[in-house]
């Protein structure tokens, strides 16, 4: 376990780069700095962070370790986590593009409207992370892993993937542009095939999994699948 004072260092750290990143992604490729649109995805994403990061370091500093590891042990996980970066990174650049030559328009509202979806896709990951000290980036079962069923667990058994998907879906029309969301679409297959060969390793390594898959059975999507 690190210290309080490293793992604070590393969490601020990671957050600077991620600013730094994204914003480089979304605001290059426009061109300009007049895009409300990114203006308010990056809000979003970035504005409630430090919040967050107080309160899980205070509450749960072991998730905050865990949420720090990058480095799966798996190569079909290292395979499936490389091709979703590429697609999704790649895709990021496309709504700048897209603002930049007038490739597409989206309304208003919608576009207000997928922000909103966006949002609660954020909070359902929050919320997963608030019930599951365990929810870390990468798969794996440590020392003292149990199958956690309360809260979004009761509805669907990765519900942290039904967040990612929800923000998936709606972030291109969030930033403006109906070009790029065959690129964020992409992504989905690849976030399947990481559920499924998690379930396989869960299934066989953590106790009480696969009872919990016989009472919670929708993998994704509430009642769908």
């Amino acid at each position: 376990m690190a210290t309080p004072r490293s793992l604070k260092t590393r969490l601020v750290l990671r957050s600077l780069i991620a600013v730094i990143f994204v914003a480089a992604l979304l605001f290059i490729p426009a061109g300009s700095f007049r895009y409300w649109q990114r203006w308010g995805f990056m809000a979003i994403l970035f504005v409630p962070m430090p919040v967050t990061s107080v309160y899980f370091l205070k509450r749960d500093p072991q998730l905050v370790e865990r949420r720090l590891r990058t480095q799966e042990k798996s190569s079909e996980q290292k395979t499936i986590v490389r091709w979703a970066q590429v697609v999704f990174f790649g895709s990021l650049l496309l709504p700048g593009l897209d603002y930049r030559f007038g490739w597409s328009r989206v309304p208003l509202w919608l576009t207000i409207l997928s922000q909103l979806l966006v949002f609660a896709g954020y909070l359902i990951t929050l919320w997963v992370m608030k019930e599951n000290s365990f929810a870390s980036r990468t798969v794996q079962v440590e020392e003292g892993h149990k199958v956690i069923s309360t809260g979004p667990y009761c509805l669907v058994r990765h519900p942290m993937y039904f967040g990612a998907v929800l923000m998936l879906l709606f972030t291109p029309l969030a930033l403006g542009s109906w070009r790029a969301e065959p690129g964020f679409l992409l992504v989905i297959p690849l976030i399947v095939l990481r559920l499924l060969h998690e379930e396989k390793m869960l299934c066989h390594d953590l106790p009480g999994y696969s009872d919990y898959c016989l009472r919670t059975r929708s993998r994704l999507l509430p009642l769908l699948w």
